[in-house]
């Protein structure tokens, strides 16, 4: 019986170890791709054994490395769900951002969900599979560090483009859109202000951020049974961010939202 796989870039942080966990429940095997090899090995290691969660090296950017992934992947099974998780934010107003800087977000935040979409194409039409991309509330209103929104802005729309186009093989394709996460990047600020998840809780109508396991489980939701009717859609999961405190939000947010 061939094995079923999902695929999760960027699995080394703490949102792509969350969703590879959640995953392993209804898939055989989980590749934890990342370009940080050992980092994606360890948490490959916590999570389980070895033939249920394989860590590789990934540059997400590059076609060549990519296309290592998938061979690795076609070799155990085939990939019923592909994760684009891999992103990285770098200036936060748009007089900071580079063109070197908005090429990176670009080539990292959007071009990579692309080029990995393209590379696992023919399995997720074997599988009837799906693609789930974590985008951003970035994506949806103005919160600072432009190159990274407008890449996570085109990844709504590629999410979309997916889905209509490639319905047609039973290919479904939706996003996430996560607002502030609880993330090792935020226990930086903590150690600088103990008061900052405590600041960042007004601007949220459920009063607290968002846990990288309430991600997980909405892309397990996503990709599951359960959603077999739903392509091309974007779930916020911002504990209420979106829903009507954008303008409130704004100036904290353009404050190292990410």
């Amino acid at each position: 019986m061939t094995q079923s796989i999902a695929i999760i870039t960027g699995a080394a942080g703490d949102i792509g170890a969350a969703i590879a966990a959640r995953l392993a429940d209804d898939h055989d095997v989980v590749f934890l791709a990342d370009i940080d090899a050992a980092a994606a090995a360890a948490v490959a290691s916590r999570l389980g054994p070895g033939n249920r969660f394989v860590a590789v090296g990934c540059d997400v950017t590059s076609e060549t490395s990519i296309a290592e992934l998938a061979r690795r992947a076609a070799e155990a099974g085939v990939v019923r769900t592909l994760v684009n998780n891999a992103g990285a934010a770098r200036a936060t107003s748009l007089h900071e951002t580079t063109p070197e800087i908005w090429r990176a977000d670009n080539a990292l935040n959007l071009e990579a969900a692309f080029l990995c979409f393209r590379a696992f194409e023919p399995m997720l039409k074997v599988s009837k599979g799906s693609v789930v991309n974590i985008a951003s509330v970035n994506g949806m209103h103005v919160f600072g560090h432009p190159a990274y929104s407008v890449a996570k802005a085109g990844l709504l729309h590629f999410t979309r483009l997916v889905a209509v186009e490639y319905g047609k093989f039973g290919i479904r394709s939706n996003a996430v859109a996560p607002g502030t996460v609880k993330t090792q990047a935020w226990e930086a600020r903590a150690a600088a202000n103990p008061n900052v998840f405590e600041e960042a809780r007004r601007w949220y109508p459920l009063q607290r951020v968002v846990d990288p396991k309430d991600v997980a489980n909405a892309v397990g939701f996503l990709a599951g049974p359960q959603a077999t009717a739903i392509t091309g859609v974007c779930l916020p999961v911002d504990c209420g961010l979106t829903a009507g405190q954008a303008e409130l939000a704004r100036t904290f947010s353009q404050s190292e939202h990410y």
